[in-house]
C-alpha cells in the first residue's frame, strides 16, 4: 500500500519524434483528465525524453529511414531505460501508455506499474510465427517486450474484445486485467465548422464532396479496399474526392492509385490538429473505416462525436465502439461496400440519424478512462 498522502503517478509516454498521434493523444488526455478532476489524490507527470539522433547525424544515412529506425531502437531500449532509472525516486507508481514500450518494465518496480495493452500486433511474431515470419534478433527485441507486459501488476484494454484476446492467448493473468476504454476529445463535437482550420488544408472541402480516411496505411486498413471502393464511386459520382488523413502511401499503393486513374481526385494530409481533423470528420460525406483488424477504431467514435456518417467493416471491435451509430459492411467485399456508400452518398436519411451518431459518442469519456486507471494505482 503507497503511504504517501498524494499518489506520485509517471506517466510514461512514447517518443515524441515517432509521430505516433494516437498514442500521443492516449497519454495526454490521462494526464490532463488526471490533473484537471483528481488533483487532490494524484501528481501526475508525463515521462517524455527527446529522441537523440546519432545514425541520422551520419552524412551517409542522413535523411533515411534506416537512420531513423535505427535511433529509435536505440533510444527505446538504451537512452529511454537510463532515464527511468535516474527518475526511479520521483514516483510512486508508473503507467506506460503503449505496450511496444513494455520492455521499460524491467527498469521499474514491477508491481508499481502498468502497461496499456492496445491490441497485440506488436506480438504476431511470436503468437503466430507462420503468418509473420521475422528475424531471430526481432523475435528476441519481442520476447523481450512481452516478459515486461506479463511483469506488470495491471495490464490495460480498450474494448471487451481485446480483453477476450487476451484471455485467449494466456498471457497474462485475468486478475491483472482492467477494462479501460478510450474517450472523445473535447475537439470531436458536432458544430459549428471551423473554417479557418479548413483553409489551411487545401483541399478543396468547402465546395467539394469528399470521403474520408483517417489512420495508417498499414496492411490490416486495407487501403486497397479503400482506393478500390472509392474509384467504383467515383464513376457514378465524378466531383467526388477521397481524403486520407495520417499515413503515408506504399509503393504498392502509389500504384495502386495511378492504375485505377484516381491520381487527382486523391490527397493524403499528415500532421494535422486535432480541431482540423475534427472539421474534416464534420464536412466529409461520408468516413470509411474499411479495415480488416483494430485495436480499438479511435477515428469511428471521433467521426460519430461529429456527427458524421460513418461506414466501417462489420468486425467485432468497431461494432462494439461503433454501436448503432455506424454502417457496416463485410471486410473487403468491395461490391457491397460500394453499393452502400452510393446509396447513403443519394440517400443519406437511410443512415443513424445524427443524434444517434451523437448518442453512441457519448458513451465514452476520458474522464472515465482516467478514473478507471488511477483506481487501479491507488488499489496497489
Amino acid at each position: 500500500m503507497i503511504e504517501t498522502t498524494m499518489l506520485r503517478l509517471g506517466i510514461v509516454c512514447d517518443l515524441v519524434e515517432e509521430r505516433w498521434p494516437s498514442m500521443d493523444l492516449v497519454a495526454e488526455m490521462l494526464c490532463t483528465q488526471l490533473r484537471r478532476f483528481h488533483v487532490q489524490a494524484v501528481q501526475a507527470a508525463r515521462i517524455c525524453p527527446r529522441l537523440i539522433p546519432r545514425f541520422e547525424r551520419l552524412p551517409v544515412l542522413k535523411g533515411r529511414r534506416i537512420a531513423f529506425n535505427a535511433d529509435r531502437l536505440l533510444n527505446r531500449f538504451w537512452d529511454y531505460p537510463r532515464h527511468l532509472r535516474e527518475r526511479l525516486s520521483d514516483f510512486d507508481c508508473f503507467h506506460i501508455c503503449d505496450h511496444s514500450y513494455a520492455h521499460l518494465t524491467h527498469e521499474l518496480p514491477a508491481k508499481r506499474t502498468g502497461v496499456f495493452c492496445h491490441d497485440l500486433d506488436c506480438f504476431r511474431c511470436l503468437l503466430d510465427p507462420r503468418s509473420e515470419p521475422r528475424p531471430r534478433w526481432f523475435r528476441a527485441m519481442t520476447r523481450r517486450i512481452l516478459r515486461g507486459l506479463q511483469k506488470a501488476s495491471a495490464v490495460f484494454y480498450s474494448t471487451a474484445g481485446m480483453g477476450r484476446r487476451l484471455l485467449q492467448s494466456r498471457l497474462l493473468d485475468p486478475d491483472r486485467l482492467v477494462y479501460a476504454p478510450y474517450g472523445v476529445s473535447p475537439e470531436f463535437h458536432p458544430g459549428p465548422d471551423d473554417l479557418d482550420s479548413l483553409s489551411r488544408v487545401a483541399i478543396g472541402c468547402h465546395d467539394t464532396p469528399f470521403v474520408l480516411h483517417v489512420g495508417s496505411c498499414i496492411p490490416r486498413k486495407r487501403i486497397d479496399v479503400l482506393l478500390h471502393v472509392f474509384a467504383a464511386v467515383k464513376a457514378r459520382f465524378p466531383e467526388l474526392m477521397l481524403v486520407q488523413v495520417g499515413g503515408e502511401w506504399t509503393a504498392a499503393q502509389r500504384e495502386q492509385i495511378e492504375g485505377l486513374g484516381i491520381e487527382r481526385a486523391v490527397r493524403q494530409l499528415r500532421g494535422l490538429d486535432r480541431r482540423t481533423l475534427a472539421a474534416l470528420y464534420r464536412r466529409a460525406r461520408v468516413v470509411l473505416q474499411p479495415s480488416e483488424a483494430e485495436g480499438f477504431g479511435l477515428p469511428v467514435l471521433e467521426a460519430l462525436a461529429c456527427a458524421a456518417l460513418v461506414v466501417a467493416s462489420d468486425i467485432a471491435v468497431l461494432r462494439e465502439v461503433g454501436g448503432d451509430g455506424a454502417v457496416y459492411c463485410p471486410v473487403a467485399d468491395l461490391s457491397c461496400w460500394a453499393e452502400t456508400i452510393e446509396r447513403l452518398l443519394t440517400h443519406s436519411q437511410e443512415a443513424p440519424d445524427p443524434a444517434q451518431r451523437l448518442a453512441r459518442a457519448q458513451r465514452f469519456s476520458w474522464r472515465q478512462h482516467a478514473h478507471t486507471i488511477l483506481q487501479a494505482y491507488a488499489k496497489n
